[in-house]
């Protein structure tokens, strides 16, 4: 027991005296770690004194080849503004590292403008053609993008961005974004139409060999999507100089009365031009002169390959394609712009960075349709064939527009349908005062055409219709843009049709009024049936032969028959001039001679009179009417042929029948002519060459 107590004891001792000794250790280890701790806390604190010091170089020399290194530096500089700002905001160390932050962030927004003032250039006119095109003649490539920045630089500006939108708190690089792309832009599209310019020359418009190589023969979509041009006409007039009416090539007889329409109006747009000029040149046997006087006249104005028309075309052309560019370029734009502007903020900086180059093709639009309402002003109806290519592209293109569009201001959405609404009001009133001008054209009495041919009036009118027929569509929107009924508003392209056959058959009817009233000017009737013919027959070969004809049907189904019809009634008109000469050897019109009877001298004379009657009437007739023009090869030769049958044929008779009655001692001076004679003098009717 003792030695146990003993024991007990000793523990206890041995207790007593680890227990202080142990607790004295943790408090040392708690110490220890609060010196660790604080040591670590003093280490992190003088890192912030030391980033000043670390940083300054970095930021002085500028993120230009080492982004991520100068980035980290700058979110070190940040958290050293933090600590100092919560900690020891009278510190001078945080002005130092406020300078320096503001300092990088100037240099980041500096490092920004200059990658993108480097490296973005405007579009190449060859690439952008190329995207334009590549919407129906890649169907099956791949789809084509603009690859507007380097990749490496993109990722740069991508994280610039990034960081000035984070911690940078700043949105001045936006504007600088979109003032730099919207240069780009503008220059991209304003390159395409110079390009344009420079490439007039040539035939068509170039593309790049890219799109060259994967170009078929087989037709393409786009020319029906980007008409472009109005040279349908010129071809319509080329085909016109080397086909007669009846369509055979080369008439080599006679000059085709669509082949002079063709010379003077070398240029669909000069030719319109010369519409309501009191001098309206006629279309007959004075051609040749005029021929080497215009083109003498173009040569020395144009060189001998070019017209004012070729330069318009292409105006026109590029501004057309100048719209298709700009919503491709737009589009492109718009993906790059997702890559590098905050989500909510891309919206409004787009519409700022589209707006330089929007409103610069809506004022060239407007500018076009200005200067058709100047014209309209001046009876220049050409003007508003330049409306129809770029309104018809302009309302395909819409769709796309507002596409590309969606999200920007209200202002900005509503600026293409404006152009669309001026354009239209302004071609209905061109095409209704065209209408007007047809039938209230003052040029009765001068500058006819002498040899009653195809007046200028007619040819004129009729090849601006022709025009409609590339733009039936578009003609009939503008129609029917000025109705007012509530078909109207429930529009349909049956309606527009409607409508554009309604305009055509007015102003037919108008041209018809004038030739009616124009015709009075000649003092022979026999003329003025010639000349009415001539403009009947060619504006039926004329519809006939475009579709004109099918357009006029959809509201007057007889028009065919009854341009037939007054063509038929001129040539008997016609016809009745030569009753004068007839007349004189018609039987009912002769007394009754008994043959083997003597005859008296009242009737010798009576039968040298009929004959010396015709004989002048022949001749005169013949003289008068060969210096007239038929320029229709068919009608021609129907006219001479029914002519030649009922004179030969009244003087055939008559020549039988007193041809050897011994009325005269001088037969020769009376009998001046056999029947075939006679028939070959009708022959050289409308025939000066003859």
């Amino acid at each position: 027991v003792s030695i146990l107590s003993s024991f007990e004891s000793r523990l206890m001792k041995l207790e007593n005296s680890i227990i202080p000794v142990h607790k004295q250790t943790e408090n040392l280890q708690r110490l220890q770690e609060n010196v660790e701790k604080t040591l670590s806390c003093l280490d992190h604190v003088i890192s912030y004194y030391h980033v000043a010091k670390d940083t300054e170089k970095i930021i002085k020399e500028g993120p230009t080849g080492r982004l991520e290194e100068y980035l980290n530096c700058m979110d070190k500089i940040q958290k050293a503004v933090e600590y100092f700002q919560d900690n020891s905001p009278d510190s001078p160390e945080l002005n130092r590292v406020k300078s320096l932050f503001e300092r990088g962030k100037e240099s980041l927004e500096s490092e920004f403008r200059s990658l993108m003032t480097r490296h973005t250039k405007p579009v190449p006119p060859i690439l952008i053609l190329d995207l334009i095109s590549g919407d129906d003649e890649m169907e099956t490539q791949e789809e084509m993008s603009l690859e507007h920045l380097p990749e490496s630089v993109l990722h740069d500006i991508i994280r610039i961005s990034g960081w000035l939108v984070e911690n940078g708190r700043n949105q001045d690089f936006m504007t600088v974004y979109f003032q730099i792309r919207s240069v780009q832009l503008d220059r991209s599209i304003k390159g395409l139409k110079d390009h344009f310019r420079k490439n007039s020359s040539s035939t068509g418009v170039p593309y790049s060999p890219a799109i060259q190589n994967k170009r078929k023969d087989t037709p393409t979509k786009k020319p029906v999507k980007r008409p472009g041009t109005i040279r349908k006409a010129q071809n319509l007039l080329k085909q016109y100089s080397q086909h007669g009416l009846d369509g055979k090539k080369g008439a080599s007889n006679l000059i085709p009365m669509e082949a002079r329409v063709s010379i003077r109006a070398v240029t669909t747009l000069d030719k319109l031009r010369l519409l309501f000029v009191p001098a309206a040149i006629p279309l007959g046997h004075e051609h040749d002169l005029r021929v080497k006087h215009l083109s003498d006249t173009l040569s020395d104005k144009h060189g001998p390959a070019a017209g004012r028309d070729d330069v318009f075309d292409i105006e026109i052309d590029a501004y057309i394609h100048c719209v298709s560019a700009f919503v491709k370029l737009a589009q492109s734009e718009y993906q790059l712009l997702t890559e590098i502007v905050p989500e909510h903020h891309q919206k409004k900086t787009f519409d700022s960075l589209i707006q330089e180059s929007l409103d610069n093709l809506i004022m060239e639009g407007d500018n076009i349709v200005s200067a058709a309402r100047k014209a309209i002003i001046r009876h220049d109806y050409s003007a508003v064939l330049t409306i129809f290519p770029i309104l018809k592209h302009l309302k395909q293109m819409k769709p796309e527009f507002d596409q590309v569009l969606q999200g920007t201001a209200a202002g900005t959405k509503n600026k293409l349908p404006g152009l669309i609404t001026s354009m239209e009001t302004t071609g209905a009133k061109a095409l209704e005062e065209f209408a007007d001008n047809i039938k209230n054209d003052p040029d009765k009495e001068y500058n006819m055409p002498k040899d009653g041919t195809v007046h200028e009036l007619t040819s004129n009118a009729i090849l601006f219709l022709q025009q409609l027929l590339d733009f039936q569509e578009t003609a009939g929107a503008m129609l029917a843009s000025q109705e007012t009924s509530s078909s109207a508003s429930s529009y349909s392209s049956e309606f527009s049709r409607r409508l554009l056959s309604t305009y055509i058959c007015k102003v037919l009817g108008n041209l018809q009024l004038n030739l009616l009233s124009k015709s009075k000017v000649y003092e022979d009737p026999a003329l003025s049936a010639i000349f009415l013919h001539n403009n009947y027959n060619y504006i039926l070969k004329s519809l006939e032969k475009s579709e004109l004809i099918q357009l006029v049907a959809v509201t007057q189904k007889t028009a065919e028959r009854s341009y037939r019809e007054l063509i038929e009634q001129q040539i008997q008109t016609y016809q009745r001039s030569w009753l004068k000469v007839t007349d004189y050897i018609l039987e009912r019109n002769l007394p009754v001679f008994q043959p083997g009877v003597k005859l008296k001298d009242k009737e010798r004379q009576m039968i040298k009179e009929r004959f010396k009657g015709f004989n002048d009437g022949l001749e005169e007739l013949c003289k008068i009417q060969k210096a007239w023009a038929i320029p229709d090869m068919e009608q021609r030769d129907k006219i001479r042929r029914a002519q030649k049958t009922i004179v030969k044929e009244t003087y055939g008779a008559f020549l039988n029948r007193y041809g050897n009655v011994p009325f005269t001692k001088n037969p020769e001076k009376y009998i001046k002519y056999q029947v075939d004679q006679v028939g070959e003098m009708i022959e050289k009717l409308f025939d000066t060459s003859a």
